[in-house]
């Protein structure tokens, strides 16, 4: 039976994935591009050549260094469902603001092991900006930001209580149910600024320190396990609105404080 890669094969792996996805993206980013809508005639799902595009050359390159791997991407589903090491992948997380030249989306690259002390969970996590050329990236050894030739470790800010905080979510229509609706008046109502917009990016800045918390509805696992790492390893928490593992996706919370997190937990239960 062949050894597992290590943790340095595996990160490297991620480092080439970021690579090729931002060499395919970035010839479309702020051009003249077609967009597709996944949902018909329901919703708004944008797609486009770029996240196709990009998406078909991380599995190309996941099949040439572990053939043997799976993966998880939003555009063309999963391959190799009974592999141990599987890729969860979104080539372009945030292709909303893609579409509006806006640099707030990336691509987000993860890795579950079902052999893991806690499978499903993610080992690693990435997301790329391959325009403004900003890494963060998370492993064994930490959380990091890469950029301008040099390297950061990332620490989230301390912040236990939401009248400091600066809440963050990617738009507030996407909070459709009333329990929804009511969570995020009550966070507003208590936080110190609400912005949003952020998508992936968000989550990185908080990771980062200059954002105290995210809540946010009806994520898919692409886009939330990737960055599970890169918040946890900086310091920060990661879970569902009623405190379960969030790699699956669903109703997501993450705070940079841990007091911060159980706070936003208590009031969301009684919304």
């Amino acid at each position: 039976m062949p050894r597992p890669p290590s943790n340095a094969a595996l990160m490297a792996c991620a480092h080439e994935l970021a690579d090729v996805a931002g060499e395919t993206i970035r010839p479309y980013f702020r051009k003249t591009l077609s967009v597709d809508n996944k949902a018909g005639d329901r919703a708004f799902d944008p797609v486009t050549a770029a996240d196709r595009d990009a998406e078909k050359a991380i599995a190309r390159k996941i099949a040439g260094i572990f053939p043997d791997h799976g993966m998880i991407g939003e555009e063309f589903g999963e391959t190799q469902s009974d592999a141990r090491y599987r890729w969860i992948v979104d080539p372009i997380d945030g292709t909303r603001a893609f579409i509006m030249g806006l640099p707030t989306w990336g691509t987000l690259i993860g890795l579950l092991d079902t052999g893991a002390a806690i499978p499903g969970y993610p080992i690693l996590g990435m997301m790329d900006q391959p325009f403004t050329g900003e890494r963060y990236y998370a492993s064994v050894k930490g959380s990091f930001l890469r950029h301008g030739g040099k390297t950061r470790r990332l620490v989230t800010r301390a912040c236990p209580d939401l009248k400091h905080a600066i809440l963050s979510s990617t738009h507030p229509d996407l909070f459709e149910s009333r329990q929804q609706k009511r969570v995020l008046a009550a966070l507003k109502e208590q936080a110190r600024m609400t912005r949003y917009g952020g998508d992936c990016y968000a989550y990185c800045l908080l990771a980062a320190g200059h954002i105290d918390l995210i809540v946010e509805p009806g994520l898919q696992s692409y886009d939330i396990a990737p960055l599970i790492p890169i918040i946890e390893g900086a310091g920060g928490r990661v879970t569902t609105w009623s405190g379960e593992p969030a790699a699956g996706g669903g109703n997501i919370v993450a705070a940079g404080d841990p007091a911060l997190h159980e706070a936003v937990l208590r009031l969301v239960s009684a919304a």
